[in-house]
């Protein structure tokens, strides 16, 4: 690494702390761009640990464009961040609370098909037997 030439501090490289897990997903495709396989590289982290907690990281990226379109103290480039991580924090609570127990899920609602309804919405708390119907807010 040569010299640091700029004006101002140097920039500080991260060193991989214990527990952190870093991998890389590489994707090979033909010449037509069709994907044929994923290879998984463990940059840093304990490949076991990597392989049980799973390769991709879709559901986490859904997760978070979610609680980014819900929080307004997430979303990027904005003056609606939160000065004090209590703040923050207690912001992602909510966040939280009304996406598991005030909003029906498409993908988890059931079909019960009896005459005047067809579907029986279910929030994701009616999902895991934490609740029988779906909150209100007032």
């Amino acid at each position: 690494v040569p010299e640091y030439q700029g004006r101002g501090r140097p920039p500080t490289i991260k060193r991989p702390q214990a527990g952190w897990h870093y991998a890389q997903m590489v994707k090979q495709r033909d010449d037509q761009g069709n994907l044929l396989g994923i290879e998984v590289r463990v940059i840093y982290g304990d490949e076991t640990t990597l392989a049980r907690t799973g390769e991709h990281t879709i559901h986490v990226e859904r997760t978070n464009l979610t609680s980014r379109h819900m929080n307004g103290r997430l979303v990027r480039k904005t003056l609606g961040f939160s000065k004090r991580v209590a703040l923050l924090r207690a912001a992602c609570i909510w966040e939280d609370v009304v996406y598991n127990l005030t909003r029906s899920v498409k993908t988890l609602r059931i079909e019960v098909n009896n005459g005047y309804q067809r579907w029986l919405q279910c929030s994701p708390a009616m999902a895991a037997d934490l609740t029988d119907h779906i909150w209100s807010i007032r």
